[in-house]
């Protein structure tokens, strides 16, 4: 099929909405952009200041005039940009005749259509639901009252049978993501066998990092300006000067994304604890409020992840298209100094052999360290600790507890490499 008519075939799917979100303008265009991505054209934006309003989300006089306006514009879909409950849902859908859309439903349909992997697709599955098991008895009870055939999409589901099937379908999913997860574990230690550091690329949706995976590591995975293009995880070479990397792209991350998703790609996010350095991407050419508001969303994750903020880099993309001044302003608002940040342009290759130099030098400067071990975990990293002598300086202390103490010497991958081996080993001693 052509491009054109792809286009085409495209704008014939678009579903035409009405958004309503907070009266802020950072807010105003990422809900614009997440509509876009999951298909619709939006037609007008209502923004008001509460959208937690018992009833409809809204305020009763806004939501009189949200019937007109949907009537007057012909939308057939209402974007609410914030959390609903069941009922409030069902509200709006009664007084507009629309079909009511929420974020967290927003970013599903973005996910949904996006999942090309059958691990994503699990994913994704495991996420709807996850949001739809809290919803489910109201959802069912609402079912029953409504005039509105298919109202919900529930059928004849007692609320006990739904509710049990929600339950069992997530259950079987996160056996599947068990299985998965322990495949990709699998693929870790065959990754640790070939004593090659990893380097794994995050950041904000639509920053940039697909590009940049590309030119460095030659591939041709797709990109794109609408939000999360990428679902999966993907892996390739780059040579450092004689050195080399293993280099991971993941899914990008959004403002106000619950706990629950993030908690669903786990399996595909856990890459990044992983990793021996995590470059955050952030948009060099972004006003400097949205450009620390996004910051701020992508650090949330990282930390809900536990990746430690020492073994992050931060990376100011599409800086071609900003100048040396603007540059200089954007470091202070997210800390950054030019030790630990670097400005690039994935498209163009500017500063990108720069960031690599600085990329060869975090991960394989040769530094000292000393690293204490639990007598309980000492035989269990047994083969750890020669693997750590075949690639450094090891000086060990024995002391009669059955502890011991090392003193060594390595580039910083091999050291951080070991002490994720020794966080595993007593992470599990603990459980």
């Amino acid at each position: 099929m052509t491009q054109q008519s792809d286009s085409a075939s495209s704008h014939l799917q678009k579903k035409t909405a009405v958004l309503i979100t907070y009266p802020d303008q950072f807010v105003i265009n990422e809900a614009a952009g997440l509509a876009e991505a999951a298909g619709y054209t939006v037609l007008k934006t209502l923004s008001q200041r509460y959208l937690s309003r018992a009833k409809y989300g809204l305020g009763a006089g806004k939501a009189e005039n949200l019937r007109a306006l949907l009537d007057e514009v012909d939308a057939s879909t209402v974007i609410f940009d914030e959390k609903l409950r069941s009922t409030q849902i069902y509200n709006l859908a009664e007084l507009t005749k629309r079909e009511i859309i929420d974020r967290e439903r927003l970013i599903l349909e973005i996910f949904s259509r996006r999942a090309t992997t059958a691990e994503a697709k699990l994913q994704v599955g495991l996420a709807e639901l996850t949001y739809e098991l809290p919803r489910a008895k109201e959802k069912v009870r609402l079912a029953k009252i409504s005039e509105q055939p298919g109202f919900f999409g529930l059928g004849k589901y007692e609320v006990d049978i739904y509710d049990r099937a929600i339950k069992r379908r997530i259950s079987t999913v996160k056996k599947k993501l068990r299985d998965a997860s322990k495949r990709r574990e699998l693929y870790r230690i065959q990754r640790r066998r070939l004593d090659i550091p990893v380097v794994s690329l995050a950041g904000y949706t639509g920053v940039g990092k697909t590009t940049l995976f590309n030119s460095l590591t030659g591939d041709s995975k797709e990109v794109g300006s609408s939000h999360f293009t990428t679902l999966t995880t993907s892996t390739g070479s780059v040579k450092l000067n004689g050195f080399k990397i293993l280099l991971s792209d993941t899914v990008g991350f959004i403002s106000r994304l619950p706990a629950y998703m993030i908690e669903a790609f786990k399996s595909t996010l856990e890459e990044l604890t992983y990793a021996s350095l995590v470059l955050l991407l952030v948009d060099a050419a972004q006003p400097t409020e949205d450009l620390s508001r996004r910051y701020r969303s992508c650090v949330e994750v990282l930390t809900e992840l536990s990746v430690s903020p020492a073994r992050v880099f931060l990376v100011f993309n599409k800086a071609d298209l900003v100048d040396e001044t603007q540059r200089k302003l954007r470091m202070p608002v997210l800390g950054a100094t030019p030790q630990n940040s670097a400005f690039i342009s994935a498209k163009t290759g500017l500063g990108v052999d720069a960031l690599l130099e600085k990329i060869r030098g975090s991960i394989f400067e040769t530094v000292e360290a000393e690293v204490s071990l639990k007598h309980t975990a000492v035989v269990s990293l047994s083969n750890r600790i020669d693997w750590l002598k075949d690639h450094g300086e090891v000086q060990i202390d024995k002391h009669s507890d059955g502890s011991l103490t090392l003193h060594v010497k390595a580039n910083t991958w091999i050291i951080d490499r070991f002490l994720k081996s020794v966080e595993e080993v007593e992470m599990k001693q603990d459980e």
